[in-house]
């Protein structure tokens, strides 16, 4: 085992034993030595008696410390009583200490209260002998108290003869009329005094006397008189500037930071101080600004009115961070409704006025740049245009008229009108009560309806139906197109405007509804007459149509020496295709949308019914075949820039049938059963077949019948 021994290293008996054999002569364990069991033994017996001799000393002395520390600890738990004892003891004196010390504490405020009930009444009767004795001054009519005549003591004079001034109130006026009037006297020429001083502080700059003069005068009558002379000395030399508003701000910022050390009801006295200003600077200057445009410049006057009430209620905006008292919202805008109440009664219809007015007036003067007089348009609802457009009759202006490439619709015309409704807008939005915005924002909406959509617009398209030329007129400019392409960029501009400025002030009401659906016969009415509009591809086509009459030669595909023949398109067949590509990429500038499909779709089938018709007016020679496929060829490579799938498929048709106007007579069968051709009526493969020149001879009529 290992342990400590009398606080040596750890014992370790394999290491003892070692160290003791080392130590014996004979031990073996020294080299050299013979080993010597028996002196080993020997040695062994003799430590081993040495070892149990240590060990009854060492268990003496253990049993002698443990009978002297059983002795200690019953000495100590012996102490331990005793010092109980002596705590109860001195813990019950505290008690009795404590109980002494509250029945002590219990006698002297008992004390307290009879000195202060004999105390009381005493000072009451010093304080009534002090008021007798001046109150007498003021029977005999000569004040000679130092109180009165010395001026440095005026905020006791000034509490002394309010008192008296209470008091003279409760005597009967027959008796005491004359000392009543002589302290009322004193009473007013103190409270001068005591508004001349807080005068004299304020333009000092004397804050601590302003506060103790404040302090006397609040139990003074005069008291509300002392706070409108700081009010109106506050304002001396704050309005200096051209900017009002700026100048209201930073002196209530100014005086709100000094008015509580001043009263003792600042924000009493701070709202005091806004209704003034309110009241008098702001509502005299709102006045002059609107007055003088009120009935000669509507324009500036809603300009006007739309600064100043923005700017007043960004001025009250601020004044909220200050304390006012308990409803500060409440009482700022009722100050504010005080000074632009006559003028927002009847705002909505100023602006109508306006709008209306400045909106006639930018058309005017567009039309007169133009030397343009309007005519009159139809009336007719959505029904009544769906049923020209069905019958394709009488245009609202009536016979086609020249527009000498006009368009009648101006961007900064549309610009301005947007830009005017939208400013009556914004101001629509501050200006109109919560409950009417709806209903005004409405107003102001149809006004744009009226001026931009309908005599804007609609007139333009209107001119533009009327200037579209009929179908066989030699020369025909398409101007409509561009009529489309404007018009469609200027309501792109109108939606937007609705989306952005009208949408926000109706969305949560019922007017919604009736401005969406407004809009929407709107678009509706301007779609209709845009596919009356397709008279223009009547044109186009008889445009084409003239090309080919003009250009196209018989001997074009019969030749009179077919060796001498040059395989290429026919200039027909240029001058067409470019007139087409033209027309194609008007129809994508001026429309968007699936609209630019359903034009060109249509386009594309009438084009190719021109060019099916047109090409079955001709005898073919094999040569003059040839070129017939090389023009459909071209025709089809120009009918892939409509990007419609049927026009393409039907000049693949086309381009198959032509075919036939070269193939050798044995092949015929197996051309017309071919991919193309084979859900072809027959009688159509045979008007083709018969455009053949060979077409009469047995061996050709045999082959195809």
């Amino acid at each position: 085992g290992c342990f400590l021994f009398c606080g040596q290293e750890p014992f370790v008996a394999d290491e003892y034993i070692e160290r003791l054999a080392w130590r014996t002569p004979g031990g073996g364990s020294r080299g050299g030595e013979a080993f010597d069991p028996k002196r080993l033994l020997e040695e062994f017996v003799n430590h081993i008696q040495e070892l149990q001799v240590m060990d009854e000393r060492i268990q003496r002395k253990v049993e002698k410390l443990e009978q002297q520390c059983q002795k200690e600890a019953k000495e100590f738990a012996k102490k331990v009583q005793e010092l109980q004892k002596s705590n109860q003891v001195a813990f019950q004196h505290f008690q009795e200490l404590d109980e002494h010390i509250s029945y002590v504490a219990t006698k002297v405020c008992h004390l307290g209260d009879q000195l202060e009930g004999v105390n009381t009444p005493r000072q009451r009767a010093v304080e009534a002998q002090k008021l007798m004795k001046y109150f007498n001054e003021f029977l005999d009519g000569e004040l000679k108290s130092d109180v009165f005549t010395n001026s440095e003591k005026i905020k006791e004079a000034a509490d002394i003869i309010q008192k008296l001034h209470l008091i003279a109130q409760e005597l009967p006026f027959d008796r005491f009329s004359e000392v009543k009037s002589k302290i009322a006297s004193k009473y007013h020429d103190l409270e001068c005094q005591l508004i001349q001083e807080f005068t004299s502080a304020q333009r000092r700059g004397e804050i601590s006397r302003m506060r103790e003069v404040a302090a006397v005068l609040l139990h003074f009558k005069g008291y509300s008189h002392c706070v409108d002379v700081y009010i109106k000395q506050c304002q001396e030399g704050a309005f200096l500037r051209n900017d009002v508003f700026e100048d209201a701000a930073i002196l209530c910022q100014r005086v709100n930071k000094q008015v509580g050390e001043i009263f003792s009801n600042p924000e009493t006295v701070l709202a005091k101080l806004i209704q003034n200003i309110f009241e008098v600077k702001l509502q005299g200057y709102v006045k002059d600004q609107l007055e003088e445009h009120r009935k000669s410049d509507a324009e500036q006057y809603l300009k006007n009115l739309y600064d100043l009430y923005t700017r007043t209620t960004n001025l009250s905006s601020k004044l909220m961070e200050f304390n006012l008292g308990t409803d500060k919202q409440t009482f700022l805008s009722k100050l504010i409704k005080s000074i632009f109440i006559s003028y927002l009664e009847n705002y909505i219809e100023v602006e109508i006025g306006y709008l209306k007015s400045r909106s006639a007036m930018i058309l005017q003067r567009y039309y007169d740049s133009k030397n343009h007089q309007k005519r009159s348009i139809g009336t007719g609802g959505i029904q009544d245009l769906k049923e020209r457009l069905r019958q394709r009759t009488n245009l609202p202006l009536g016979p086609s008229i020249d527009t000498h490439g006009e368009t009648f619709l101006s961007q900064e015309v549309v610009v301005n009108l947007l830009q005017e409704t939208k400013q009556a807008f914004e101001r629509c939005h501050r200006l109109s009560d919560p409950s009417d915005l709806p209903k005004n924002a409405f107003r102001i909406f149809s006004m744009l309806v009226e001026f931009l959509c309908t005599e804007h617009i609609d007139y333009a398209l209107e001119t533009g139906l009327a200037g579209i030329p009929s179908s066989d007129s030699k020369n025909a400019n398409l101007y409509f197109l561009d009529v489309v392409h404007q018009a469609n960029t200027i309501f792109h501009l109108f939606d937007k405007q609705f989306n952005d400025h009208l949408m926000p002030l109706i969305s949560s009401s019922p007017k919604l509804s009736e401005c969406l659906q407004k809009k929407k016969d709107i678009i509706e009415q301007m779609e209709v007459k845009l596919d009356m509009g397709i008279d223009t591809l009547n044109c186009m086509i008889g445009q084409m149509k003239h090309i080919l009459a003009a250009e196209q030669k018989k001997t074009d595909f019969k030749p009179e020496d077919e060796n001498n023949v040059l395989i290429q398109y026919t200039n027909a067949c240029v001058k067409v295709c470019g007139y087409v590509r033209k027309q194609v990429e008007k129809i994508r500038n001026s429309m968007d949308g699936k609209n630019v499909d359903t034009v060109l779709m249509e386009l594309g089938v009438r084009f190719h019914r021109l060019i099916y018709e047109h090409l079955q007016q001709y005898s073919y020679s094999c040569m003059g075949g040839m070129l017939a496929i090389c023009d459909v060829a071209e025709y089809r490579k120009c009918a892939k820039d409509f990007k419609i799938a049927l026009v393409l498929q039907l000049f693949d048709t086309l381009h198959a049938l032509c075919n036939l106007l070269v193939v050798a007579p044995d092949n015929l069968k197996q051309v017309c059963s071919g991919e193309q051709l084979a859900n072809l009526d027959k009688n159509i493969l045979h008007s083709f077949v018969q455009l053949r020149v060979d077409y009469r001879s047995a061996r050709l009529a045999r082959h195809f019948s």
